[in-house]
């Protein structure tokens, strides 16, 4: 009975329309959002990061349910935005929400799938009796060079999860992985922004990978597209995860709660883990949840969850903001203020 025993998710509150980078570029903006079905996205204030957004979902995740944060025995951030190149984001984490010093923590980087790689290490460890309850925690401020096709959809925010066995609000059924070495996308040590292989990494990176791990589940699971009331897929932007999901048999309305890229934006390790949370935020007990993540590299993450009568009484989830109240009421910057908190602009001394 491993599962989810609550969540929390941080998404800042400043945004900039997709057209506004347009109207920069000299691009189409028409001709972009429909592409790519995303209109705005989220952007960090001048002193958040990864680790500040990380922090944040942590706690949020703590105000839902009364857990003892000295008993969370191991902390994973999952990353391609660490602040540090030298200095893990879990150990601020950790201290931030007081479940240092009896832990392990670590971060890790798998492009967009880090965040759900640091819950199938939680799941394992609280199966085996390692620990009692494991934080997994998917957080990025995404980057995309200026102009690039990337900087209309790499966004900011993140997702936290808390996994033990203890009365979960869901079940984590299965989990399983399709992994291999398929370069879509990098960043060498030392540069400020990441190169991507264009159409390349919508196949053989993305559909291959999500549909190698998903169909995997079905295998393991003996399931079909149509034994689930949800599903969520990683989110780099609104076509991508409709074209599979339809290639799977999944309809709109299992995908459509979870798919809060078109007005948030690509936030990488945080994609999927916000999408779930978008789904747990109105999903009723009986409920059944495929998700998949993807990361550029590649490989991806599947999971078949199922909630619990525990949504209903051992969780508040009205006492952190929900994936839509955070994505409401936003603050939209223009082209020169977004490139200054993105870090584009900087003072010369």
């Amino acid at each position: 009975m491993v599962g989810i025993i609550t969540y929390g998710v941080y998404i800042p509150r400043y945004r900039i329309k997709v057209e506004e980078i347009a109207r920069v570029w000299g691009a189409n903006a028409s001709d972009i959002t429909g592409g790519l079905g995303v209109f705005e996205k989220s952007v960090p204030d001048m002193d958040e990061d990864a680790a500040t957004i990380a922090v944040e979902a942590a706690r949020n995740a703590l105000r839902r349910r009364a857990i003892n944060p000295e008993e969370i025995g191991a902390v994973y951030v999952g990353s391609e935005s660490h602040p540090y190149a030298v200095k893990p984001t879990a150990c601020t984490v950790g201290e931030a929400i007081g479940a240092t010093p009896v832990m392990t923590a670590a971060d890790l980087e798998f492009a967009c799938k880090a965040g759900t790689a640091g819950m199938q290490a939680c799941m394992g460890m609280v199966k085996s009796g390692m620990i009692k309850y494991g934080l997994a925690i998917g957080s990025d401020v995404s980057q995309g060079a200026p102009g690039d096709a990337l900087e209309y959809t790499a966004a900011a925010g993140g997702a936290a999860y808390i996994i033990g066995n203890d009365d979960p609000i869901a079940t984590i059924n299965h989990t399983c992985s399709f992994t291999s070495d398929t370069p879509d996308f990098w960043r060498r040590e030392g540069q400020d922004y990441p190169r991507h292989g264009g159409r390349f990494t919508g196949d053989p990176g993305y559909f291959k990978h999500v549909k190698g791990a998903s169909r995997l589940m079905f295998e393991q699971m003996k399931t079909t597209a149509k034994d689930y009331t949800y599903a969520v897929f990683h989110q780099p932007n609104a076509k991508f995860p409709q074209k599979v999901a339809k290639d799977l048999g999944f309809s709109m309305e299992q995908i459509k709660p979870g798919l809060a890229v078109p007005r948030l934006g690509n936030t990488y390790s945080g994609a999927s883990p916000i999408g779930l949370a978008a789904t747990l935020d109105i999903a009723k007990p009986g409920d059944h949840i495929f998700v998949c993540s993807f990361g550029s590299g590649a490989g991806s993450d599947a999971f078949d969850i199922t909630v619990t009568d525990a949504i209903k009484d051992k969780i508040n989830r009205a006492a952190a903001p929900s994936v839509e109240k955070l994505l409401a009421n936003p603050i939209y910057l223009d082209y020169a203020r977004y490139a200054k908190h993105k870090g584009k602009l900087v003072m010369q001394a």
